[in-house]
């Protein structure tokens, strides 16, 4: 029991997990005749939002990366020539499967020039380069998950 008095229902609340797990999500909430069901898994609820004197920063990200890619984008994405994702989707590195990819290692960019696309949503959405320079280290795989703040790609002024 609860404690307004009603039942706990565990087979919907494991169901719910083993769908985190499945999906890869961090949460999910459902409301089911008239009670609402949240399940979370590694998130952080505390929110801060800090000024740097011109407007609202992003909130800092937490990476709910599996423990078997903590790697190259952990390091490599404190620099400060890394592009991260503007939002959470799917990653691609070429405009169609079969296509030769967007950008490779040692490829010089300039600025607005497409790196990747984000499929947000059934929408395609193209990631600009924001400065000109060359890509240095690419951090996702073609057809990855991405979460928001998770670096994309290193560019580095030359």
């Amino acid at each position: 029991m609860t404690k307004d008095g009603s039942t706990l229902d565990k087979d919907l609340i494991r169901e719910l997990a083993e769908l985190l797990e499945e999906t890869g999500l961090t949460e999910i909430e459902i409301e089911l005749e008239g009670r609402r069901f949240r399940v979370a898994r590694g998130v952080n609820l505390t929110t801060t939002l800090t000024t740097n004197g011109q407007g609202i920063s992003a909130p800092p990200q937490e990476h709910h990366e599996p423990k078997t890619r903590a790697s190259q984008s952990e390091e490599v994405g404190v620099q400060p020539g890394s592009v991260t994702s503007p939002m959470v989707g799917t990653a691609y590195r070429s405009p169609e499967p079969g296509a030769p990819p967007f950008v490779e290692i040692g490829t010089r960019v300039a600025a607005g020039q497409t790196l990747l696309i984000i499929e947000a949503m059934k929408t395609m959405n193209q990631i600009p380069s924001p400065k000109a320079g060359v890509v240095v280290a690419i951090l996702i795989e073609d057809g990855q998950p991405v979460e928001y703040g998770e670096p994309l790609v290193v560019i580095e002024q030359r």
